[in-house]
């Protein structure tokens, strides 16, 4: 049949409250223009993110029902552990209660001040994380994964020949490499099993250690099966291990392709590294066999990270974003092409050519996209990514100006999808009475969560 249906049947509804423009033109003002300031109750649909906002399944509840709630040795700690084990085959498995605490714990061990970790590309708690060690995240992301709308099957890819000439100059002030599979700042593009088993081999040769950043493992495998010759004709699971096979471990926010609502974890093979990991989460998280989550919690993750694997799953979550980007480009709105995995990245720089980075496209697109029809989205762009001169204080601006619309999972119908795009296209309309925001207000850190704007004058 030419449909796709969502695979599964909805067994419980949430309502949602259906606001008006001018309702919601308060609502922002009130936010000061900052969709994060927005609370849950007064959004329409929420694209603000995937991560731990989807609908667990009937199996994830009945697990979380025998969760061994005690405090070491639990039960359902070896229930995941093997669940992760099952798909990563490292050695060292330590829970968290998310991935930003897997990063934080990771480069606290790891990284010391003055190095240098490279990537495709650092989404921002990553990025985050690295600085407040006083490092330097370094990305290396291909040059086509710079141009929204130019089609490559793996816009996610590492460029080669740039870390190569890096790991020349600097291999000694590297603790440790990683990759992030899909690219979520790039568009949630797609990184090659080639990519990633050649990136393996040139931190490699300097015996500089491997990390994956894993947060949608499942959907960058589904692509690979898609899209790289020689993977069509095996299953997703074998896949998935085999990238997992070049890298020394991972850090995981299971809030994206586990399924949960709350978790991740830190995976490695060395020894002493883990020990000096485990050593810290028992003095920031908890003890190992929970590291700040319930037993429950732990079952449910077992049980997501065997549900994502399923290609009727994942074929219908791809086809989603793919749907709503053939439709948003018809309408003539510039998108990130290919559409990726989790979301629909809109070009707000083309969108809103009038705007420049200085004040803001993509944060004004978010504005108006939840004015104009109560959807929440998420700028990715020189809110999030951009930089101050150390000189002159001045903004210095992202290389590329996008909103994304992340989409949770299992959560909404095709008619949602349907309403979001009309949203866009008529606010797309309305494109040149926009105006651009100013920021009066940051704090030191991920200024994107609640940074405060206003409209320029």
């Amino acid at each position: 049949m030419k449909s796709l249906i969502e695979p599964f049947r909805i067994k419980m509804v949430e309502a949602i409250r259906q606001t008006t423009e001018r309702e919601r033109t308060e609502i922002l003002e009130k936010a000061h223009y900052n969709p994060f300031l927005i609370k849950a109750e007064d959004i329409l649909i929420d694209f603000l993110t995937d991560s731990g906002t989807g609908a667990m399944s009937d199996k994830q509840w009945a697990a979380m029902m025998i969760g061994d709630e005690s405090y070491a040795g639990s039960k359902s700690f070896f229930r995941f552990e093997k669940a992760v084990r099952n798909i990563t085959a490292f050695t060292h498995i330590i829970p968290t209660h998310q991935g930003r605490a897997a990063e934080r714990i990771l480069f606290s061990v790891a990284v010391k001040e003055g190095d240098k970790v490279p990537s495709n590309t650092h989404f921002d708690t990553t990025r985050a994380n690295i600085e407040f060690n006083r490092a330097e995240a370094v990305d290396f992301v291909i040059p086509e994964g710079k141009i929204p709308t130019l089609e490559h099957p793996f816009k996610g890819n590492m460029d080669l020949g740039r870390l190569a000439d890096f790991l020349e100059k600097h291999h000694e002030q590297v603790p440790l490499g990683m990759i992030t599979v899909t690219n979520n700042s790039g568009g949630g593009q797609p990184v090659s099993m080639e990519n990633i088993r050649e990136t393996s081999k040139l931190l490699h040769k300097y015996d500089i250690p491997f990390f994956i950043d894993a947060c949608r493992f499942a959907e960058n495998a589904y692509f690979i099966k898609l899209r790289e010759p020689g993977y069509g004709d095996r299953d997703v699971l074998e896949i998935a291990r085999e990238m997992f096979s070049y890298a020394d471990g991972c850090t995981m926010s299971a809030k994206k392709d586990a399924m949960v609502n709350i978790g991740g974890f830190l995976a490695m093979n060395d020894e002493t590294l883990a020990m000096n990991a485990r050593n810290l989460l028992i003095l920031t998280e908890g003890f190992p066999s929970y590291g700040g989550l319930a037993g429950r919690d732990l079952e449910a993750m077992a049980v997501g990270l065997e549900e994502v694997l399923h290609e009727d799953y994942l074929k219908y979550r791809l086809r989603t974003a793919a749907y709503m980007g053939e439709r948003l480009t018809e309408a003539g709105i510039d998108i990130i092409r290919p559409t990726g995995g989790h979301a629909v990245y809109i070009d707000a720089k083309a969108f809103y050519p009038h705007i420049p980075p200085s004040q803001f496209p993509g944060q004004v697109l978010c504005a108006e996209l939840y004015r104009k029809g109560g959807i929440r989205g998420v700028e990715i762009g020189s809110v999030m990514f951009g930089k101050k001169d150390p000189e002159t204080g001045s903004e210095i601006p992202a290389e590329m100006e996008l909103v994304r619309l992340a989409f949770p999972r299992r959560m909404y119908t095709q008619s949602h999808f349907d309403y979001a795009i009309e949203v866009i296209i008529e606010t797309y309309g309305d494109r040149d009475r926009a105006r651009g925001l100013k920021i009066v207000w940051e704090p030191p850190f991920l200024r994107h969560f609640t940074a405060k704007f206003s409209p320029v004058d």
